[in-house]
């Protein structure tokens, strides 16, 4: 599947531009850290283009591990004939669906699912609505703040670094320096 293809099956799926921008920033951290690992681009960036192309449709309230979303969706890519092991990173996102994390990709995936969401918020109440001159400091005293933000999981956030085998410091300036020069395409600075 070529990223065109990703992305038309993406905006057929998915209405809402902040679920899309969501996904674009979850493709810009997949795609930086390939980079940092020499792992494939390509690959790294449709599983961060279509992590939650279902979302919106099938939601999974109830995180059943079979049903709805990650499961539909994953269970479509099959069907198109997409890779078993981009279909199982894809799946290992969703802790509820049981699909162990063992490689590079579903670990990364995984980790900067929840702290992309994260900055962009964080970049929202910023009087510039932007990443470019936030601090990891600051974005850790936010992660302390219960009401901030708080449909995202701490915890994911803290495990996700963990299962990369980097401090948590590490992994936010990471994940701030891969958004920062592409914030326009998740809303931000001057977009």
């Amino acid at each position: 599947m070529t990223r065109d293809e990703a992305l038309a099956l993406m905006h057929e799926y998915t209405e809402s531009e902040n679920l899309r921008r969501h996904m674009y920033s979850v493709e810009t951290a997949m795609r930086a850290y390939a980079a940092h690992f020499g792992e494939d681009e390509e690959e790294w960036d449709l599983v961060g283009l279509l992590h939650d192309f279902d979302y919106e449709r099938y939601p999974n309230a109830d995180h059943s591990p079979t049903d709805e979303h990650p499961s539909f969706g994953v269970n479509l890519l099959r069907e198109r004939g997409f890779p078993e092991h981009l279909c199982e990173a894809i799946l290992g996102h969703a802790p509820y669906c049981g699909v162990p994390r063992t490689s590079r990709m579903a670990k990364t995936l995984f980790a900067v699912d929840e702290l992309s969401g994260f900055l962009v918020a964080c970049a929202l109440v910023r009087p510039d609505k932007s990443l470019g001159d936030l601090q990891v400091k600051s974005v850790k005293k936010k992660l302390k703040d219960k009401a901030f933000a708080k449909g995202v999981s701490r915890d994911d956030i803290r495990q996700g670094a963990e299962e990369l085998g980097v401090p948590l410091e590490d992994h936010i300036q990471f994940m701030i320096d891969a958004l920062r020069p592409h914030e326009t395409g998740f809303g931000l600075g001057g977009g």
